[in-house]
């Protein structure tokens, strides 16, 4: 006897994102990729995992990892010819991930995402006090302005108007898909499931770092929960960036 109803099919892989606007995947300038035969393995695996384009960002950041256009540069073409030896067929290139705190300079020299999309982030800490003037002056210049994870900063935890406030002046929000996993905490996982909700993130990333990073995506992945929880969000990654 023939069944009416069908099984939902799984989605076990991450075509439908397909761009990958956060990672720290550049061989040896941050606590990401270690070498650049860490960077190969990784940049394979998430290849087979459907990402097409993979856009590296490792830390600006002053006191630990102070890179400049120059260091990035290296490092993706680097990256680039070690590509060249393999059959892989995917794109990189690379930005960076700004550390906003008081060392931080506007300029009109920091290194982009395509469009002139800025990612910045934040200590874990405290709130930047000045953060709203910062990113009014990177609007200025020219920036649209990015905010990585805003899930996990445990100081919006119980101030989401400040969510709401970031959203009215223009910043686009970025996700980790490894906070619904679990893998950052439950409060981060619930965090991400508010902003889900409020339909306020533009952009997803994998943040990845390491290899305990990669196994928990390629589980959530490859399991089809990452699909199933938000594979119905409009993210725009393959928009601005392909």
């Amino acid at each position: 006897m023939f069944s009416f109803f069908t099984k939902k099919t799984q989605v076990d892989h991450i075509e439908w994102l397909g761009v990958d606007m956060h990672s720290h995947l550049l061989p040896g300038i941050d606590d990401g990729a270690a070498d650049i035969i860490h960077t190969v393995g990784f940049i394979k695996k998430l290849r087979e995992l459907g990402f097409h384009k993979l856009l590296c960002t490792p830390h600006v950041f002053t006191e630990l990892y102070p890179n400049t256009p120059e260091t990035i540069k290296s490092a993706l073409n680097e990256t680039q010819l070690a590509l060249q030896k393999t059959n892989l067929d995917i794109e990189i290139g690379a930005a960076a991930e700004y550390m906003i705190n008081d060392t931080f300079k506007v300029s009109d020299q920091l290194l982009c995402l395509p469009g002139r999309h800025l990612l910045i982030e934040m200590s874990y800490l405290a709130e930047m006090p000045d953060i709203e003037k910062i990113i009014f002056d990177l609007q200025l210049r020219g920036y649209i302005v990015i905010l990585a994870h805003p899930e996990r900063y445990n100081f919006y935890f119980d101030k989401h108007q400040r969510f709401h406030r970031l959203k009215d002046i223009g910043v686009l929000f970025q996700l980790n898909l490894l906070s619904l996993s679990g893998y950052y905490g439950k409060e981060v996982k619930k965090q991400a499931e508010y902003l889900i909700q409020k339909n306020y993130y533009e952009l997803a990333g994998t943040d990845l770092h390491h290899e305990k990073h990669l196994e928990i995506l390629t589980r959530e992945i490859r399991s089809g929960r990452l699909f199933h929880q938000i594979g119905h969000v409009n993210f725009r990654n393959k928009e601005l960036f392909v």
